[in-house]
């Protein structure tokens, strides 16, 4: 079977959880946000109150993801929007929001704004640990942002240093199910004659087939198992943390993303390759290195004092 191992350019595809846009409460109400900063195991909350409702804001803030720097930085004309909008940082002490002004709208998660989102994330991941937001993350004012970062200052920071030199690696396995299928037939005595019965047509089929199709199905699943649970023991060592996700498809057996040390990268890549070759009837696709989606999560909320 044909195999690739290989790191596509960009996919298009939108960090794990879709984002919300925080916004200013009615009239006579307060807004706050909590954010919520996910690193493997870890879970911390925090309370943001907002600013002050201003009526004639219509400009707000679109935050891409937090880095640790003190220094103001600019990162070009990176950002969503018609026109590419200047990308900066926005600081309280020593982290900061990475950032470009935006109209105060729910952004569409559309295949081009997606990918904005990710180049700002892939671009300032080339020399900042990054924690990315949520696609879609809109605060008014830089003054809500920066109560942001103070409120949730001691989990950021901790995400920041367990993220620190470490990229996401996705891999997913796929197979061609009907040659997996031929396998099982010629190794398994019991399916093989039950597809002969079949095949000849004597009598009634019925429960043949039945018993088939259950047969057929559990040595695939059992197959597949082996597999993946082969694939990930083999990539343990190179690895800081993996995570598995739903398979897309009749087709894929195994869709993965794994957390990687900058100075395990080789080793990684080269271990997949290594993976690649010994499963011949499998494909693989490899792609990365990203900025940690699978392993850190921020989700922002409203939440309206009465």
């Amino acid at each position: 079977m044909a195999k690739s191992v290989k790191k596509p350019a960009k996919p298009a595809r939108a960090s794990k959880s879709a984002g919300t846009t925080a916004r200013k409460a009615d009239s006579g109400r307060r807004g706050s946000a909590t954010a919520t900063a996910i690193s493997r195991s870890k879970l911390e909350r925090v309370r943001v109150p907002s600013a002050g409702r201003r009526d004639d804001a219509t400009e707000g803030k679109y935050v891409y993801c937090v880095i640790r720097s003190e220094q103001p930085l600019s990162f070009g004309p990176l950002g969503l929007g018609a026109e590419p909008s200047e990308v900066y940082t926005v600081h309280y002490r020593d982290i900061a929001a990475v950032v470009s002004n935006t109209p105060i709208v729910v952004q569409d998660p559309t295949r081009e704004n997606v990918l904005r989102h990710q180049q700002v994330n892939e671009t300032v991941m080339q020399k900042h640990t990054v924690i990315p937001m949520s696609f879609g993350t809109v605060f008014k004012t830089n003054d809500d942002i920066m109560e942001l970062l103070r409120s949730a200052y001691d989990a950021f920071s901790d995400v920041l240093k367990k993220m620190q030199e470490k990229f996401e690696f996705g891999l997913k396995v796929l197979w061609d199910r009907d040659h997996i299928v031929r396998e099982i037939e010629e190794e398994d005595e019991d399916i093989r004659r039950l597809k002969g019965e079949i095949s000849t047509q004597k009598g009634s089929t019925y429960f043949a087939r039945m018993q088939y199709g259950r047969l057929i199905d559990a040595a695939l699943q059992a197959r597949s198992e082996r597999y993946v649970a082969e694939i990930f023991d083999a990539l343990r060592s190179v690895s800081v943390a993996s995570r598995s996700n739903k398979p897309i498809g009749d087709r894929m057996i195994m869709n993965a993303a794994f957390l990687v040390s900058r100075d395990m990268e080789q080793a990684f890549d080269a271990r997949v390759k290594e993976i690649g070759q010994q499963y011949d009837k499998l494909t693989f696709k490899y792609t990365g290195p990203w900025p940690p989606y699978n392993f850190v999560n921020i989700r922002l909320k409203l939440e309206r004092a009465h």
